[in-house]
């Protein structure tokens, strides 16, 4: 009997999990994937691409993917979309609304600018951009905290919601790579804005959150009780160590990556073979790295998956020193891009899993975009100040560079998780498996 009973158990379980996959929450968080990556990938993708193809400097890129800087910065206004709802449809879904309209006009208006007659004014619809695509992500980022109630949920939803994230990185990434070199760039951004259509949907059909707390009583209290929160749990210095942990763990993969499609441009490969072979290989590489890094997070821990993984989206930035050294050859473009995010994805979902510990249910909105917030700095900032240093060093000896620069986000490793400290919790981990 005990027998059957325990080959009953895996097919239980198997039920389960297909009950939670057919759920019409997870089905929300692949609606909430998409409409946050394609903004962003817009910004960071098809953006530089458009620049560069009309000929302006590396630099000047550089300097203009500071836009993205309202991405670092939106744990600012976070208690703003905690406290106020704007209509009748709701706290969480009248910001969704908002957000989602203002990023239809953003992107669509993009193309009917020249960079060279109007960089002013592509600088500036950038901005807006980015600035309504972090506010929609706060808000997503709530709403989908909200909706999930397990562990269980909790894991499932935001894995769902990344790979959506990601997918959504081949319509401006792939498709809009494919149309620049058949149609103009004001019908091309017009069809990437359409794609926010899925944004608009989600906000109009899904309802208010059941389980959400209520707003603050004060906008002072949505502003000081997630900071309070979070210091009250541990001392100063340890506190201090895990902030700076978010930032410097994904420094030097993020500098690598910040130019990537110019780089591609500067190594030969044409528009069309970067969509294809480039954007194509790198999506699914980091799905297959975020896919497997959850298993490997599970079976080994977050902490000392931090440390492999770390090692490994070290490691793997020297891939663009052997493309660099190649040419434009497509196939060692594709295996470069493969390890590298690989590596990407794994140091992804082991880093995700860690702000997720770190965050309370106490004040989700502004805890979690201010952890977010600090884990896209050094994207921002590389990218920033990553087309000067092209210019100045060259592209072999900035990857040198961005190899090294991943370095400090391991020795934080040494404080923040111990690699043998694999059953490592935080009072809130503890608070939500009760």
């Amino acid at each position: 009997m005990a027998d059957d009973g325990d080959r009953q158990k895996p097919s239980g379980e198997q039920n389960r999990i297909l009950r939670v996959l057919l759920d019409r929450r997870m089905l929300i968080c692949v609606a909430t994937g998409f409409a946050s990556g394609l903004p962003l990938f817009v910004v960071m993708q098809l953006v530089p691409a458009w620049l560069r193809l009309e000929g302006v400097s590396l630099t000047a890129i550089g300097f203009f993917t500071a836009v993205q800087y309202p991405y670092v910065l939106k744990f600012l206004w976070a208690p703003v979309v905690e406290r106020y709802p704007l209509t009748s449809l709701g706290r969480r879904r009248s910001w969704m609304l908002l957000t989602q309209i203002a990023l239809i006009f953003s992107i669509g208006s993009l193309g009917f600018w020249q960079p060279n007659d109007a960089m002013l004014a592509v600088v500036v619809i950038s901005i807006g951009l980015a600035f309504f695509s972090a506010t929609q992500d706060i808000v997503l980022d709530a709403y989908r905290r909200e909706i999930l109630d397990t562990d269980g949920e909790l894991a499932l939803g935001n894995t769902i919601h990344v790979q959506a994230y990601r997918i959504a990185g081949l319509v401006p990434g792939t498709l809009g790579m494919i149309l620049a070199g058949s149609i103009g760039w004001d019908l091309n951004f017009m069809i990437m804005a359409s794609f926010m259509s899925v944004g608009v949907i989600l906000a109009l059909v899904v309802g208010e959150p059941k389980n959400g707390a209520e707003p603050p009583p004060s906008l002072w209290q949505a502003t000081v009780i997630p900071f309070q929160e979070f210091f009250q749990r541990r001392a100063l210095g340890p506190a201090l160590a895990v902030l700076a942990f978010m930032v410097f763990y994904k420094l030097g993969d993020n500098m690598a990556t910040a130019l990537a499609t110019p780089f591609y441009l500067d190594m030969g490969f044409s528009p069309e073979t970067i969509g294809v072979v480039a954007k194509g290989v790198s999506l699914w590489a980091v799905i297959v790295g975020s896919v497997f890094g959850a298993f490997i997070v599970v079976r080994i821990g977050i902490n000392r998956a931090l440390w492999v993984f770390g090692v490994v989206q070290m490691v793997t930035i020297l891939g663009f020193v052997v493309l660099a050294q190649s040419g434009a050859d497509p196939w060692v473009l594709g295996i470069v891009i493969a390890g590298e995010y690989i590596g990407v994805g794994l140091g992804t979902s082991a880093s995700v899993a860690f702000i997720a510990r770190e965050t309370s249910r106490l004040a989700v909105a502004t805890q979690f975009a201010l952890f977010t917030a600090l884990a896209s700095l050094p994207r921002v900032v590389a990218s920033s100040f990553s087309g000067l240093l092209v210019d100045t060093i060259g592209w072999i000896d900035f990857f040198y560079l961005s190899t090294l620069l991943a370095i400090p986000g391991m020795l934080l490793l040494i404080w923040v998780a111990p690699f043998n400290a694999r059953y490592d919790t935080t009072p809130q981990s503890k608070g939500e498996g009760e």
